[in-house]
């Protein structure tokens, strides 16, 4: 495993790669829920609806594909939004979505962001207990967010 995540590297949002935010979390969303109207604005759009608004995208490549992909969205000057974050099918389980996970710590650091926050749903079994890994508490989940969102989680950096 080793070997294969130091195939992994972790390239920035481009307008040339626009489309894969879409490709990956569809295929992800199709999976396990559906595709809500709010995740089809931000997916044709992420321009607009996350870097435009002071957010990052990453992509994961290996093998010199693309192959999985994390936002972070700015919620305020110290809280971003782990989010849009899908490894598709033929790579799940090798640690992908870990290291765009610990990436996500590395520029939310750099970032000065003090909360990351991320909704999910307990269904979700090995990406809570990932989550829980990495020190991600539970809070209060307001209402009206994501309708496949029964948990929400922050951890609060260093």
């Amino acid at each position: 495993m080793k070997n294969t995540i130091e195939a992994v590297r972790i390239i920035p949002f481009s307008t040339e790669l626009k489309d894969y935010i879409k490709i990956l979390n569809v295929e992800w969303l199709q999976k396990y829920f559906r595709i809500e109207d709010r995740d089809e604005i931000v997916l044709s759009n992420p321009q607009e609806e996350i870097i435009d608004k002071g957010g990052l995208i990453f992509y994961a490549t290996y093998k010199d594909e693309i192959v999985g992909t994390v936002s972070l969205l700015k919620v305020s000057e110290t809280v971003y939004e782990i989010s849009k974050m899908a490894v598709t099918s033929t790579v799940q389980g090798i640690g992908i979505g870990k290291f765009l996970l610990e990436h996500c710590f590395t520029v939310a650091k750099e970032i000065n962001a003090r909360t990351l926050i991320l909704y999910s749903n307990r269904s979700l079994k090995s990406a809570i207990h990932l989550y829980r890994k990495y020190c991600f508490v539970e809070i209060p989940l307001e209402s009206g967010v994501y309708e496949r969102a029964d948990i929400k989680m922050e951890k609060v950096l260093q």
